[in-house]
């Protein structure tokens, strides 16, 4: 339930909002044990998301680091790779 909470820090190109929704989302779900909440909850798990992207935000913006940022596909290639020899598909 949780593939769209990844690392989202020093990354070249930088987070996205999108990607910080996700994860936010993500988190919400897994805590809550909602995929999507009823009518009663649907307000609070809203807002729960919201400020948890907008907490996640700031904090990624407040990190610092003397490390080069990482490469996208180099990672995505690292975790393909990973996933590969897990699965069996290697």
């Amino acid at each position: 339930m949780c593939r769209n909470i990844r690392t989202l820090f020093n990354f070249d190109p930088p987070t996205t909002e999108e990607e910080i929704h996700a994860a936010s989302l993500q988190y919400v779900r897994k805590i809550t044990g909602y995929n999507k909440p009823s009518k009663a909850n649907e307000e609070a798990f809203i807002r729960a998301v919201n400020e948890i992207a907008m907490v996640s935000k700031e904090l990624l913006n407040t990190l610092l680091t003397s490390t080069e940022p990482r490469n996208r596909e180099v990672e995505a290639e690292r975790a393909r790779t990973r996933a590969a020899k897990r699965y069996g598909t290697y």
